[in-house]
């Protein structure tokens, strides 16, 4: 993928493009692998790095959403087993299995959260990374050395899937341009075109390293950039309303030192 090139083809096309996407993060990325297999023409741009958005800033978890099997959403549970599989089995050199350890503490969370790990074991069928078990007080130890030992009875081990997200992503983006999509980053979109209709029809955008302004012309203009939907929104109405609402997750940051050992943990519920 050599950045010249991307310009020279983006901008000396003259058919329309098939489909245009603005935003290289996982979802305009796909977008375009996708687009571009069906035989589509496809032109994609990212005002910064690829995937240096969201898709960076993952957890670095690919799993099978064990806390939506509490919920009861069973459906929801298998189709992300069965995803975090087929990635593994596509993507062997970046996704990885990871033991997670639930350390129980009270008498009925052995056989609760015991049965439900052999639930979600069941559920993953073929697509499964291990299954879980059951361990005493001092396996639980030997895996995260600093728990809290007072009340400590025991655990349960299940496994579920990490991976390196911003590499996944550059890869789906090689893939994309061997489908024959042209993909260009640090290109900004500063406006959009429309047909008589009012429809867009193209893209407007600033090559951040020379500074010059190109229009493309496309069937199909896709609003790929996640969190930041709406400044492309407004950029073509002013007046558009906001759609995009903070969701209620929350991740943090610790140091390794937090967690010894190389197993991760799993806290299904706190005290507040």
């Amino acid at each position: 993928m050599h950045r010249d090139t991307s310009v020279r083809q983006l901008t000396a096309r003259d058919e329309p493009w098939d489909v245009a996407v603005i935003g290289g993060g996982a979802t305009g990325v796909g977008i375009a692998v996708d687009a571009a297999s069906r035989g589509y023409s496809v032109c994609l741009v990212e005002q910064s790095d690829f995937g240096k958005g969201t898709s960076s800033r993952s957890t670095k978890l690919v799993h099978g959403g064990v806390r939506y099997l509490q919920q009861g959403n069973v459906s929801l549970v298998m189709e992300a087993l069965k995803e975090r599989g087929i990635l593994r089995q596509n993507a062997p050199h970046l996704v990885s299995d990871l033991a997670f350890v639930v350390p129980n503490y009270s008498w009925w969370e052995a056989p609760f959260y015991g049965i439900g790990m052999k639930v979600y074991d069941l559920l993953a069928f073929r697509y499964g990374f291990g299954r879980s078990r059951h361990l005493g007080k001092e396996e639980v130890l030997a895996h995260i050395p600093n728990l809290e030992q007072e009340g400590l009875r025991g655990g349960v081990m299940y496994y579920d899937g990490q991976f390196d997200d911003a590499r996944l992503l550059i890869n789906l983006a090689q893939t994309a341009e061997e489908q024959g999509a042209v993909l260009l980053n640090y290109a900004r979109v500063v406006g959009l075109t429309h047909d008589k209709e009012g429809f867009a029809d193209g893209l407007v955008f600033t090559d951040l390293e020379s500074g010059r302004q190109h229009t493309v012309r496309a069937r199909c203009a896709i609003n790929a950039t996640g969190a930041f939907s709406d400044a492309i929104r407004k950029i073509d109405d002013p007046a558009a309303k906001a759609m995009i609402a903070p969701s209620q997750g929350v991740q943090l940051m610790l140091e390794r030192s937090s967690l010894a050992g190389d197993s991760a943990s799993m806290v299904p519920r706190t005290s507040d």
